[in-house]
């Protein structure tokens, strides 16, 4: 009781901070995109549950009024090889493991939510939900029953791929490493279409962020349910391979699906300087620690880190608020008010001046607004569009049948 009733009061003060009608009920904010650790929910610093070094984690999910987040499963891509699957597959279990360690250890505070009216059910009890998404579906490995026991464990979204080709489709970014060439116009492959035929089935929402240009189109040509892309920006803004072009963005829209614009300082204002100097001092830091590579789970919190990433943001400031509205502006300009939602990519390398961590959510309320944006366009931009989304595709899919 206490839990609800001090995020009820948290969600009053922001709603008053936001600008938000005081006659209307506080908006259900959805970030569809937040990563976590390997150690998640193993280490103390990655206790979401307990005051943590992670962007979100629920003290601060509650202080800005941030109420459901996706979770996300996410492995990086590897060799496409029996022994690079099985890898995937075990890292992929462990954070399914984790987040449920999550909901398990904090019950009052968050549950689990799989479908779009537990998410509005919690909001209403003043409980906040964990949902989950995957983030590239090398983890399947060539299954697909690897993917109904994805669905099984709760994952509501399939993000296909992220930098590096995979078995399902080819990548907006290569990875040489492992043979890759640029994508030129391949996409989904027969496996990929597979694939997505089956999440329609189980109603599981497509995520084209990270996917070609050419694997966006024939997942839209192939999918009989609409399609997300869960953390993306304005190429024709910024013209990075991760961004989505006008086209693309229209046909998202076409499909009844929706773009989630996200807080990422390099797909909202390009800073070469920047990334050339975090990179250089990642490869100091994984040589301070004696490691091969640089390893954010291990090496965020080292001395020579955080001293030198201060130096870079005072050097090469990352974007703003501004930057981010200007984005969201562009996406509801193409594809409209109802196909356009929020992401921040917190803990995966998103963040932005003005909205660094779940604490400052309310933040981006007060942007939105100050852009024009009345009470029912930014109730649709913090998960309405999204949550009519999920219900047509879990519609689709119960007529489908699994």
């Amino acid at each position: 009781m206490a839990t609800t009733l001090m995020r009820l009061c948290a969600a009053a003060i922001m709603a008053v901070a936001s600008g938000f009608s005081p006659a209307k009920e506080w908006p259900l904010t959805i970030d569809t995109h937040v990563d976590i650790p390997q150690a998640y929910m193993q280490k103390a610093r990655f206790d979401a549950g307990a005051d943590s070094v992670l962007k979100v984690d629920l003290a601060k999910m509650e202080r800005g009024g941030l109420d459901a987040a996706f979770f996300v499963v996410y492995v990086e891509q590897g060799p496409l090889t029996a022994e690079g699957y099985g890898r995937a597959m075990r890292l992929a279990d462990e954070k399914y493991d984790a987040i449920e360690a999550l909901v398990q250890q904090n019950p009052g505070r968050i549950r689990l939510a799989t479908g779009p009216q537990q998410v509005r059910q919690n909001h209403q009890d003043g409980v906040l939900s964990a949902m989950i998404g995957i983030e590239n579906g090398y983890s399947l490995g060539r299954r697909l029953d690897r993917l109904d026991a994805a669905h099984a464990r709760g994952a509501r979204y399939l993000g296909l791929t992220h930098t590096g080709h995979n078995a399902i489709c080819t990548s907006s970014g290569e990875r040489p490493e492992f043979g890759d060439v640029p994508a030129g116009g391949k996409g989904l492959s027969g496996f990929g279409r597979s694939v997505v035929l089956r999440a329609n089935r189980l109603g599981m929402m497509i995520d084209v962020s990270h996917a070609s240009d050419a694997c966006v189109r024939e997942v839209l040509q192939a999918s009989a349910a609409p399609v997300i892309a869960s953390h993306s920006a304005a190429h024709a803004l910024v013209p990075h391979p991760r961004n989505i072009n006008d086209g693309l963005l229209r046909g998202i829209a076409d499909s009844g699906g929706v773009v989630q614009v996200v807080a990422y300082t390099y797909f909202l204002k390009p800073d070469p300087a920047r990334e050339a100097a975090e990179q250089a001092l990642q490869g100091e830091v994984a040589k301070l620690a004696g490691a091969g590579e640089f390893d954010s789970d291990l090496h965020d919190g080292h001395p020579a880190y955080v001293v030198g990433m201060a130096r870079i943001d005072a050097e090469f400031p990352i974007a703003t608020l501004d930057d981010y509205m200007d984005h969201v502006d562009h996406v509801v300009s193409v594809a409209g008010i109802d196909h356009v939602g929020l992401a921040s990519d917190f803990d995966g390398g998103g963040g932005i001046t003005g909205w660094m961590d779940a604490s400052e959510t309310a933040n981006v309320t007060r942007a939105l607004r100050e852009r024009g944006y009345g009470d029912e366009e930014i109730e649709k931009l913090w998960g309405g569009n999204l949550l009519r989304v999920w219900a047509e595709v879990e519609r689709i899919a119960a007529g489908a049948g699994a």
